[in-house]
């Protein structure tokens, strides 16, 4: 297999009869097995209002994680730009780095809250997402010390934290403008994540942050001792978000024991269905075949492995069975 970097996202997914405590507690606990595992870099998301998830705060949490680590690169997957403040978002990354320096990630995002009361609670409307570029350019700024207000963003002026776009819609564009990594995950839609990691190559234009294009394919990988328990693996997750897409709540993972019992018909089953396809999934030997292809397809230079699910202890087996698989 082509040598590239593995990273890990972990969006601190909230267990039937367990806390957001515990899975933020949980969250730290994953990081610090992923640094022994040899994994380059472990960022967290921002999720609003969401049952199921409890990472709100993707700065806080990046804090608690570095705090527990040594080595492994501590980033996000990302800040959702347009609920914030540039400014404000240049400090928090500002102070991360002056703690932890050189080990900082900035990964950004262009969504707006999940639904329209978390938009409302935050002062923000679907039409926000537009300014994405604006608002980036401008954040960007705080850390050259190019902003024309006379104000100078604190301690991040100076500092090189670097950027990262998640490359969602009108994300690869805005990349390849600003010459700064895109990170892209449509696993289930390969030929329309290839035309945006084309597009992102010929029109990326060298920049302070970056010199040449640098491609992260993020997706869910799940590997256990046999194809099943693989799959058994994704149950929840896609369980979950067919769930969330029928009734408009994205609720706590349930067993996917529980999953399988039930009687489920329609829409629920086809996106339930769906939900269980485009991964990568199967014994060590299946998925390091699946993950040379992907690979090789879109040249990547990394990827970044976001899986979720209820079993604990299935998910840490599939990150150790994974490290086996890219580590020499």
């Amino acid at each position: 297999m082509k040598a590239v970097r593995y990273s890990v996202l972990d969006r601190s997914r909230i267990r039937e009869g367990h806390d957001g405590a515990e899975a933020l507690r949980d969250t730290v606990e994953l990081a610090r097995e992923a640094e022994r595992l040899g994994y380059h870099r472990f960022w967290v998301s921002e999720h609003h209002g969401v049952p199921g998830v409890a990472g709100s705060a993707p700065t806080v949490l990046a804090a608690a994680v570095a705090s527990a680590t040594r080595r492994i690169r501590v980033g996000t997957g990302g800040v959702m730009l347009p609920n914030h403040r540039p400014l404000v978002v240049a400090e928090q990354f500002g102070v991360l780095d002056a703690l932890f320096p050189g080990r900082i990630d900035m990964g950004l995002g262009r969504s707006v809250g999940f639904t329209g009361g978390v938009r409302r609670a935050l002062g923000r409307d679907k039409d926000d997402a537009e300014d994405f570029a604006a608002h980036l350019e401008e954040l960007l700024g705080w850390f050259l010390g190019t902003s024309p207000t006379g104000v100078h963003a604190r301690p991040a002026e100076g500092r090189t934290v670097p950027p990262f776009v998640l490359a969602m819609g009108e994300g690869a564009s805005i990349a390849a403008r600003a010459g700064l990594p895109m990170v892209i995950g449509d696993l289930r839609n390969r030929e329309k994540m290839l035309r945006g990691i084309e597009h992102y190559r010929e029109h990326f234009r060298p920049s302070t942050w970056a010199g040449e294009p640098y491609v992260v394919v993020s997706g869910t990988v799940a590997v256990a001792a046999t194809a099943e328990d693989a799959r058994r693996i994704l149950v929840p997750e896609a369980w979950s978000m067919a769930y969330s897409r029928t009734h408009g709540t994205f609720p706590p993972l349930p067993p996917a024991g529980r999953v399988e019992s039930l009687a489920l018909a329609g829409r629920e089953r086809e996106l339930y269905e769906r939900g269980l396809g485009g991964h990568i999934a199967g014994t060590e030997e299946q998925v390091a075949d699946e993950l040379a292809a992907l690979v090789e397809e879109t040249g990547a230079q990394e990827v970044l492995v976001t899986t979720s699910t209820y079993d604990r202890t299935a998910l840490l087996d599939s990150y150790r069975r994974l490290a086996r698989i890219f580590t020499p």
